[in-house]
């Protein structure tokens, strides 16, 4: 990966100025490439990363993976499939991934019941849907790489002789 895309990845905050100082290269090349990563579709977004259990109330909030078993369409593959999962306003992320099942997709929902209602009411329903099998979120430790939960410090006495 190039090394300003690998910069970006890791701090989105990181000025052109910054990011020119440490790769060696001017402000004004630092500035094109991004904007040409911008315009290609390359950079899609700039995201802040939240840690939602520290920032609402997790007992009004759920997180669910489900893995999902289609049917492929003939001449379209997946790729129709996954656009009608991804295009629910409850999806925040659709995978396609080899293994057991054929689509890892992530929602979120105000309860249990709700997701379970997202997954009978419309995706369980769907044309090419074989099979779902749902795994609720309960803690996240890591995301995008960051350590979102702190370890406990050690509560046993030291003992010396």
């Amino acid at each position: 990966m190039d090394e300003i895309l690998e910069i970006l990845t890791n701090d989105a905050r990181v000025t052109p100025e910054e990011i020119a100082g440490l790769t060696g290269k001017s402000v004004a090349a630092v500035k094109k490439a991004i904007k040409q990563y911008e315009k290609d579709g390359v950079i899609v977004k700039y995201k802040t990363l939240i840690n939602q259990d520290l920032a609402r109330d997790t007992s009004k909030f759920v997180r669910a993976l489900i893995e999902v078993s289609v049917s492929p369409q003939k001449d379209v593959g997946f790729d129709k499939i996954a656009e009608r999962i991804y295009n629910f306003p409850e999806v925040k992320s659709c995978y396609l991934v080899s293994g057991a099942y054929d689509f890892l997709v992530e929602v979120e929902g105000e309860s249990i019941h709700t997701v379970s209602n997202f997954i009978a009411s419309k995706l369980s329903p769907m044309e090419s849907v074989q099979s779902t099998s749902t795994h609720f979120l309960l803690k996240k430790f890591k995301e995008d790489g960051q350590i979102l939960a702190k370890g406990s410090e050690e509560k046993r006495l030291k003992i010396s002789i």
